[in-house]
């Protein structure tokens, strides 16, 4: 039994920040019942990297274990009356509809907490409830672009760069997993249910507290240097840099011990805290042309013997493969019915009592609707009358 177990959530969101948060929920015991339109979710029709798979897309499976579906129309009465049905008895309820569309259906946090007063809503939403940005597309890139943080890397001059992963999905996601549990906790104490906003402008903003509190509070400048520095932020050298044979990372060494080892005399006479910013390019660009000579493996070696941070530059393969990954149990392999057997990243945090688990892959659109009317006392009969009006869809059983 998971540390969530006994709690109930209507996943009524799409795409990844919203599904993600709701997985996490899920894989701590939750029971996560995925409310999509009888046609599925638009993340099923829509595979990430061109990733299809069997019945359902990789985007879909990654970002909906241990969840049950419930194929319903919200825009009929019918199907709408089911989703409150099953409100009555939830504890969560997360949404990032576009603004004012889960009013037009019927599901904003007035409507339904007066029917549940305990149940704890989650509104997600790309720049907030309301306010000049409220109907922009709330989409990573843009907002990875709008909150400053591709500003903080690479080169003077030339184009930001973006993260490599939907960071701010993430993020957000993240950030309304730690909302739901911090409201349930209130609910444990005080018997009352609330409204939790989390949109995804805020989420990347916070996410950068440090840096934007060296600009706010000491007043520094947000400067790219002409060398691919790694972080405005921090002094020199700083980044990633090609060896002779591939690449490695390198985390701000004392100048002495790296002038000495990659060969380089004059950074041996220069002052650690204040030379490592006024020579910041000419220290990046004299550490790229020395790196250069060896391998990535001699180096890390020697780096390692005089106690420099310096790190090896992954790909996928070379992490999955990872000793280190291995021994944490960092993936996780379950069979899925119709996918196959399915390694995914697994579970972040660790319970000695209550210990995550894959109990259930990603479903079919409406493998559970059945299931789940008749658990909340639905009749057969009724089941079957909602199902031939197009208010519910049943689906196929995997």
């Amino acid at each position: 039994m998971g540390i969530l177990d006994g709690y109930r959530v209507l996943d009524c969101s799409i795409a990844m920040a919203g599904p993600f948060a709701a997985q996490r929920l899920g894989d701590l015991g939750a029971d996560v019942v995925k409310v999509e339109p009888v046609t599925g979710e638009w993340q099923r029709h829509v595979a990430a990297g061109g990733a299809t798979g069997n019945r359902i897309n990789v985007s879909f499976l990654s970002l909906n274990r241990n969840k049950r579906s419930l194929a319903v129309n919200l825009k009929s009465a019918e199907g709408r009356a089911v989703l409150l049905d099953l409100v009555r008895e939830a504890d969560v309820f997360v949404q990032n509809y576009r603004p004012g569309v889960a009013a037009r259906l019927g599901v904003d946090y007035e409507t339904l907490s007066a029917l549940n007063p305990k149940l704890v809503y989650v509104s997600m939403s790309g720049y907030g409830e309301s306010g000049p940005y409220v109907n922009r597309p709330g989409q990573d890139l843009l907002l990875q672009a709008l909150s400053g943080a591709m500003l903080s890397t690479g080169r003077a001059g030339e184009p930001p760069v973006a993260a490599g992963q939907y960071l701010v999905d993430a993020v957000t996601a993240y950030t309304a997993f730690e909302g739901v549990l911090a409201a349930l906790l209130h609910r444990e104490r005080t018997g009352e249910g609330q409204r939790v906003e989390v949109n995804m402008l805020d989420a990347i903003t916070t996410l950068q507290m440090q840096e934007l509190s060296v600009f706010t509070v000491a007043g520094k400048p947000q400067q790219r240097s002409a060398e691919p520095h790694a972080h405005v932020f921090i002094r020199a050298p700083y980044g990633t840099f090609a060896t002779a044979d591939g690449y490695l990372a390198l985390a701000f060494p004392p100048l002495a011990k790296l002038g000495a080892i990659i060969g380089e005399p004059s950074f041996e006479a220069m002052n650690d805290e204040t030379d490592t910013w006024t020579h910041r390019d000419a220290i990046f660009a004299r550490t790229r042309e020395r790196l250069l000579i060896r391998p990535t493996a001699y180096w890390l070696e020697r780096f390692a013997e005089a106690d420099i941070w310096a790190g090896p530059v992954h790909g996928y393969a070379d992490l999955v493969a990872d000793p280190q990954i291995a021994h944490n149990g960092t993936f996780v392999e379950y069979d899925h019915p119709t996918e196959g057997r399915v390694k995914t990243p697994g579970f972040p945090i660790r319970f000695s009592k209550t210990p995550c688990a894959v109990t259930r892959g990603a479903p079919l659109v409406g493998e559970h609707t059945r299931e789940i009317l008749a658990a909340a006392g639905y009749p057969e009969e009724r089941i079957a009358a909602l199902a031939a009006s197009g208010a519910v869809a049943l689906g196929e059983e995997a």
